[in-house]
Order: C-alpha cells, then sequence, then structure tokens
C-alpha cells in the first residue's frame, strides 16, 4: 500500500500539472508516462531547456514563454512530434531543436525527429527549429604494425617493421527532418530560421601506427645493422552527409 501511494505522489502532480517552469540554466524532463501531453502555460528561464522524450507523441500548449538563449529539446524518435501552440513569445536565441543523434562505434547515427508545429500567434524575433540529422559514426583506427626482431650475434639480420593497417572509412550522416510549420500570415517569412540539413559524415579513422625495425646490434664478431621500419597505415575517407530534410511552411 506504501508503494502505491509513494508512486500515486510521484505520478499525480505531473498527471495534473497545468503549469511548467523551468528555472534559469537548468535541464527539466517532461515525463514519459503518457504520448499525449497538455499544458496550460510552459515557461522556460534564461538558458534554460525543457527536455521532451522520445514517447510523447503530441504536445499542447496554450501559453509559451521561452527565455534568452532556451530551448525545448526534443529527443531522437521514429514518430513525429505534434506540437501546437495557442500563444507563444520567444526571446532572442531561443530555440527549438530535434536534431538526430550522432553515430558511435557501436550505434548508427538518427535522423532528426519530424515535427509538425503549429503557433496560432506567435511573438518572436526570429523563431530558430534545428532539426538536422545526427553525424555519421567515425571509422575505426588501424591497427598499429608490430616491432622488428632484434638480430642475434652469430646469425641473421634485424627484422623489419610490420606495416599498419588502414583506417576504415566514416560512416554516412543521418537524413534531416521533415518540418511543417503552420503559422499566422502577418508573421514575417524572413524571421523564420530552419535548419534541415542531414548530419555531417563520420570522421576518417587514422591509419595505424608503422612498427619499428629490430634495433642493431654490436656484437664481437660483427655488427647487425638495424631493421627498416613498416608503412603507416592510409587514414580511410570521411562519410558522406545524410539527406537534407524537408521544410513545409503554411500560413493562415
Amino acid at each position: 500500500m506504501r508503494k502505491l501511494c509513494l508512486l500515486a505522489v510521484l505520478v499525480c502532480p505531473w498527471a495534473s500539472a497545468q503549469v511548467v517552469q523551468v528555472q534559469s540554466h537548468s535541464l527539466m524532463r517532461l515525463p514519459n508516462t503518457a504520448g499525449s501531453l497538455t499544458l496550460e502555460r510552459l515557461d522556460v528561464a534564461d538558458y534554460g531547456t525543457l527536455l521532451v522524450p522520445s514517447n510523447v507523441t503530441e504536445l499542447s500548449i496554450g501559453q509559451l514563454h521561452l527565455g534568452r538563449e532556451a530551448r525545448i529539446a526534443i529527443v531522437p524518435a521514429q514518430q513525429a512530434l505534434q506540437m501546437k501552440v495557442t500563444q507563444a513569445e520567444l526571446a532572442d536565441g531561443s530555440q527549438i531543436t530535434s536534431r538526430g543523434a550522432p553515430g558511435t562505434y557501436t550505434k548508427a547515427a538518427r535522423p532528426g525527429r519530424n515535427l509538425n508545429l503549429r503557433f496560432d500567434v506567435l511573438k518572436a524575433p526570429v523563431l530558430s527549429v534545428d532539426a538536422r540529422g545526427g553525424t555519421g559514426a567515425p571509422g575505426y583506427v588501424g591497427l598499429d604494425g608490430a616491432n622488428g626482431q632484434a638480430p642475434g650475434c652469430t646469425w641473421g639480420s634485424a627484422g623489419r617493421g610490420a606495416d599498419g593497417s588502414n583506417g576504415s572509412d566514416g560512416l554516412p550522416g543521418a537524413a534531416g527532418a521533415q518540418v511543417r510549420l503552420e503559422l499566422p500570415r502577418e508573421y514575417p517569412a524572413e524571421q523564420i530560421n530552419v535548419t534541415v540539413d542531414g548530419g555531417a559524415g563520420g570522421a576518417p579513422g587514422p591509419g595505424g601506427k608503422p612498427g619499428a625495425g629490430g634495433k642493431a646490434k654490436g656484437c664481437l664478431v660483427y655488427t647487425a645493422d638495424g631493421g627498416k621500419s613498416g608503412r603507416p597505415g592510409v587514414d580511410g575517407q570521411p562519410g558522406p552527409a545524410g539527406a537534407a530534410g524537408v521544410l513545409t511552411l503554411q500560413q493562415f
């Protein structure tokens, strides 16, 4: 019973919350308990960030205020986010971002999340939306060559160092998102700044280092010269950029 009560305390404030405030220079995450959320008012103070989880697919906001350099950051997901705002006031440097995630050695880059954004009333010096794809994963580093063997004093010569192996190519960047904007007709088109570029390709993998030749060795009978070093591996190629997304603008 105590567990149920504790769960209710944690969930109910979010379930019934109509006003969400994010303090300056802080990060707040919306709950991921429901796919559809409705807020009477959302206030993100200067340099604050509100994080929208991947499972949220519908977000309705009555009054939205973003302070200077404030962010609404949308986590990448396959399903588009429908976001409707009745009245919005956005300060300089504020932004809505749905950028894709960069690739890693174990995961491919993710595309920007598709967005359908509607503002019934919008007051902002610039409406900035960043929906670029994630940067491709870097290429693997080539293996270093082994060192050559040292010579003996009665026979043989120093061994040559082995060549380093080549680095692999960077992986492709992810695609930019498809963004649909619905804005009042009186909002100036030149104040709309939406980026849907594909993600940059992954960095090339550096070639492996060459192995050192066996060291020279002085003996009583003769002197054995050192071996030659191997050749360094060749760097891979940068990955290709991802495909650009699409921006659709409708004014009413």
